[in-house]
């Protein structure tokens, strides 16, 4: 979301137990906001691949695995095979059908065995080829509910600047106050400690009060010397 007054620019991360999928969604995102691709948030069918939604998938796949990294990668490699393609997954953090179609793009691979290796799943591999630790690890992270970064940074420093409390921190967080307080400590942040400034009587100024309007109203029918004023009118 882009909002049009300051063009400031919002990007919704969904929290998900798939690592690959989120890091695909991410680059794809930026590149509409690279590109400029706004819209009236009432226009069309956000269901249909359209030319903008095409171009920014290619954009995604290759940011994410450019065809000369993919080829310093494989250079020492006389064959591509599926621990290949489990290799690729892993240190491109793609998701296999990404790895595929850049293989193809690449000329490793043909568009049958595309097809093939589109159809699996980075669960698989990973438990195939021994790196199932690290995969349950990624599916922990992209499941984190994680507060924007920038935000975070200036509540953080408004807590260092004295002007805000560590519960907004906790808020935005979601944690305990308590929790924030020993990351904040650890870290080495403190509120700055400002000295409060006090002035010596003799050195105020002389304030003239005029006080008859007061008197007046005092004096008043009804006042507080009025006699009727606390009787109990019955």
């Amino acid at each position: 979301m882009r909002d049009p007054a300051s063009g400031a620019v919002f990007v919704g991360v969904a929290r998900t137990r798939n690592p690959m999928r989120q890091r695909s969604t991410l680059a794809h995102e930026l590149g509409h906001v690279l590109f400029g691709d706004w819209v009236d948030s009432g226009a069309g069918n956000w269901s249909d691949r359209t030319p903008v939604e095409v171009r920014a998938d290619s954009f995604a796949r290759h940011l994410l695995v450019p065809v000369d990294g993919l080829r310093e990668f494989l250079s020492p490699r006389t064959a591509v095979t599926r621990s290949t393609l489990s290799a690729i997954v892993q240190r491109f953090l793609v998701s296999p059908a990404v790895a595929s179609i850049a293989l193809h793009q690449a000329g490793y691979i043909d568009a049958t065995v595309k097809q093939e290796w589109m159809a699996l799943s980075t669960p698989h591999l990973a438990t195939r080829f021994g790196w199932g630790d690290q995969y349950r690890a990624l599916q922990t992270e992209s499941d984190q509910r994680r507060a924007p970064q920038r935000l975070l940074a200036r509540a953080i420093r408004g807590y260092a600047e004295g002007v805000l409390p560590a519960q907004t921190i906790a808020t935005l967080r979601r944690v305990a106050v308590e929790t924030v307080e020993a990351d904040l400590r650890e870290a080495g942040i403190a509120p700055v400690e400002r000295a409060v400034e006090w002035a010596d009587p003799a050195e105020l100024p002389d304030v003239q009060v005029d006080l008859a309007a007061l008197d007046r109203d005092l004096n008043a029918p009804g006042g507080r010397d009025d006699p009727a004023a606390g009787r109990d009118d019955r």
